[in-house]
């Protein structure tokens, strides 16, 4: 009966992953009446009822959550015996499932994955952009690509490049406000609070006096850094952006830099994150090295833009377990 039911399970699990019959038939390139008569026949074979059925939701019995802790780890097994198989074949196969930031997914990511697949035509992509830090394993990513400071945890991250942040404004807003001259300062101006952060009311800086932080008072809060770079060149305020959303913009004098004396905070790395697993999927070590090397040819110059030297990233093939605060 198990090996009968192996399709079944791995559907059922898929299903429990993604909370409905549609969303696990787009995850396994299936319709949505196949993926329910899966889970149907499983069921009937069982004698048992996994999933609770109404017009709005899901959700699993007692037995249904007691066979799908089984199921995952059945599950998993079988993918890591199929990734043992292709690793020695070479050749990625299946969906490989990324995460990214929205707005640098937008600008830089797209070609990136197309080269990608030009190169390995028997592997589909399924990119999710967002800007909030998603759950790889709950949600069933391979991997992400974040922008952040490094946390430590259970993830595995491959540092791809540095980025900087900077404090901006339009020059209207300026000649209208002046220009702050420390920290301390920006208490008196309008801001622009960027919301994927532990406490967007609170800035810290770097200076030749040590760390120091200021509570602002924002006339304006959004959770997308493209968004509050508009708003910052619109004249509402003061935004703190990473350079490579602001780049243009500081090139043709649309935003210009304050206190560049101050580092921010929001400076830090890119990463490519993935869980940490026994066995880490081919398609997965092999868009991670292609990143790494993109990095390398260039796509970190076209990241920071004409304002800035890159720093070459070093240590680059050093895996180190790691989190993320936001993508």
């Amino acid at each position: 009966m198990l090996i009968g039911n192996l399709d079944g399970m791995t559907v059922f699990a898929r299903v429990v992953e993604e909370q409905s019959f549609s969303g696990a038939a787009r995850k396994l390139g299936m319709s949505k009446s196949a993926v329910s008569k899966h889970v149907t026949k499983l069921e009937d074979s069982l004698g048992i009822r996994l999933l609770n059925r109404t017009t709005r939701r899901l959700s699993l019995t007692d037995a249904g959550s007691t066979f799908y802790l089984h199921c995952a780890r059945i599950v998993e097994e079988i993918e890591t015996a199929e990734h043992a198989l292709t690793d020695l074949r070479g050749t990625p196969r299946g969906i490989l499932r990324i995460s990214a930031p929205l707005t640098f997914g937008q600008r830089f990511l797209p070609n990136v994955i197309a080269d990608f697949m030009e190169l390995y035509p028997g592997l589909k992509v399924d990119i999710h952009l967002a800007d909030h830090m998603v759950d790889l394993v709950a949600e069933g990513f391979d991997m992400a690509v974040r922008i952040t400071r490094l946390r430590d945890s259970s993830m595995i991250a491959r540092k791809l490049a540095d980025f900087n942040g900077q404090l901006v404004a339009s020059p209207d807003y300026l000649a209208k406000r002046g220009m702050p001259r420390k920290p301390a300062d920006l208490s008196d101006h309008d801001v622009i609070a960027y919301t994927n952060v532990p406490n967007p009311n609170v800035w810290e800086f770097e200076g030749t006096d040590g760390p120091t932080s200021v509570r602002v008072n924002p006339v304006l809060w959004c959770n997308n850094g493209e968004f509050t770079a508009v708003a910052a060149k619109r004249g509402l305020g003061i935004a703190a952006e990473p350079e490579f959303i602001i780049a243009e913009a500081l090139h043709s004098g649309e935003l210009v830099p304050v206190m560049p004396e101050y580092s921010t905070r929001l400076g830090g790395g890119i990463y490519a994150v993935y869980p940490e697993r026994r066995h880490l999927p081919t398609k997965v070590r092999l868009f991670i090295d292609f990143l790494v090397k993109r990095f390398n040819d260039g796509l970190a110059t076209e990241m920071r833009g004409p304002c800035a030297k890159i720093n070459k990233v070093e240590h680059q093939g050093r895996d180190v377990l790691s989190d993320v605060l936001e993508s």
